[in-house]
């Protein structure tokens, strides 16, 4: 059976209805994203960083996946799927993905600050004095900027072994996300979606780019794969 790696960013969960900072100029629901994703912006003002991912957190418990995220499960019953997400929404695990890395954390997550490895499932509000085990404070369980990206060698071993790249939805510009794309092995067809790609068939061999939003793009994906 095929190996079909997919690497999906914020525009497969647009159509679910989760904003990405990107279309606002930089900011991410008001914030500049320092403010709110990085290190800096918690030791300066926890109690802003954990109102902005309580706020998230009951945004994402609203949302639903959506028409891309569920094709992605279809074709489960022909390839190999693994899914390597930039997101940290669990879109792909509620539509049914069995094989889903989370480069940049998950918001239904939280680690103590003392441990990394002390990482708690979490769907309510986190506050100040929400305490680990060992007694140290609970923050979201997010790779913020500036943080090193602790599931980037996982990431790199699976793109190493992919027949098939598919990205979906990711400007590309993100790194180290970005950098996955040069693991493939040599002539691996790779298959870009995006709307408003920032890619084109000059600059890989064996690229198919759609110019479509996730769902229709994914669709299209499955045609030229059957």
């Amino acid at each position: 059976m095929k190996k079909i790696v997919v690497l999906t960013g914020a525009g497969i969960s647009a159509e679910s209805g989760i904003k990405t900072f990107r279309d606002s100029n930089g900011l991410w629901e008001g914030h500049d994203v320092m403010e709110v994703a990085s290190p800096q912006g918690w030791y300066k003002n926890k109690e802003l960083v954990l109102d902005f991912y309580n706020q998230r957190r009951k945004q994402l418990l609203q949302v639903k996946p959506n028409k891309a995220h569920k094709l992605l499960v279809q074709l489960e019953k022909q390839y190999h799927i693994e899914i390597i997400t930039q997101n940290v929404d669990d879109l792909h695990e509620k539509a049914g993905s069995t094989n889903v890395l989370h480069l940049h954390g998950e918001l239904l997550k939280v680690r103590s600050i003392s441990n990394e490895n002390l990482v708690y499932t979490w769907i309510k509000d986190l506050k100040i004095g929400d305490y680990c085990k060992n007694g140290s404070q609970l923050r979201p369980h997010i790779v913020w900027f500036g943080e090193a990206v602790p599931m980037l060698d996982k990431a790199i071993e699976i793109t190493k072994k992919a027949n098939i790249l598919v990205i979906i939805g990711t400007s590309m510009q993100v790194y180290p996300a970005a950098s996955l794309i040069h693991y493939i092995p040599v002539n691996t067809p790779i298959y870009f979606i995006d709307p408003k790609p920032n890619i084109n068939n000059n600059s890989y061999d064996n690229l198919t780019v759609f110019s479509e939003k996730a769902s229709i793009g994914v669709e299209k994906l499955i045609s030229v794969l059957k």
